[in-house]
Parts: structure tokens; C-alpha cells; sequence
């Protein structure tokens, strides 16, 4: 399951250094922080719009877009899906509720 998302990655990655022109996600980069979580706000109110509407496969779409573009902040931020899996991993088996608890806050 993660290959393709660690092909994206690397793909993404490569995106840093090409011509926002010729390249979506280099014109995200390119336009900035403020222009990537604009993208990610709007797939994620699609994908509730389409979870409310009981369109299956549009949901799928959308949750694809969503992944996409979270996966750009990511790239964006030097950080890659590993990240996000390590993380899933160290929670896995754990309530949700003791987890959140036990996360250390900014200000610690």
C-alpha cells in the first residue's frame, strides 16, 4: 500500500525544483504555505459534500484529491508519508483517548 505513496512522494519532492508553469504542484509550492492549506480546506469540504450527498465513488475522488494535496504539505514542510505511518504505527493498539492525553502540548 505505501509504494505509491512513497513514489508521490519522491515525485513530489522532485517538484520543488521545476518550473511553476509546467508543473501544478511547483506552482503550489511556488505560491506558498497559505496556497497549499487554501487547496487542502476546499478538497476537504468537497469530500464531506460528497460524503453527505452518499456518492460513493465521488467520495473516493475527493479523499484521493484530499491524500494529494496532503501529501504536497507535507513534501512542503520536509516531511514524507513515513512520517505519517510511523505515527499511525506508535498509535496502533492504543485507546484514542489515552493517546491524545498522553501528547505532549506545544508549550511543554
Amino acid at each position: 500500500m505505501s509504494d505509491i505513496l512513497n513514489h508521490l512522494a519522491q515525485t513530489l519532492e522532485a517538484r520543488k525544483g521545476a518550473d511553476a508553469g509546467q508543473s501544478y504542484v511547483a506552482s503550489l509550492y511556488a505560491k506558498g504555505l497559505d496556497a497549499i492549506l487554501k487547496k487542502i480546506g476546499e478538497e476537504a469540504g468537497e469530500t464531506l459534500i460528497a460524503a453527505k450527498n452518499g456518492e460513493p465513488q465521488a467520495v473516493v475522488h475527493e479523499v484521493a484529491d484530499l491524500w494529494f494535496h496532503t501529501l504536497v504539505l507535507l513534501a512542503h514542510q520536509g516531511l514524507g508519508p513515513q512520517d505519517i505511518l510511523d505515527e499511525l504505527a506508535r498509535r496502533h493498539g492504543v485507546s484514542g483517548h489515552l493517546e491524545k492525553a498522553g501528547r505532549k502540548k506545544p508549550s511543554d
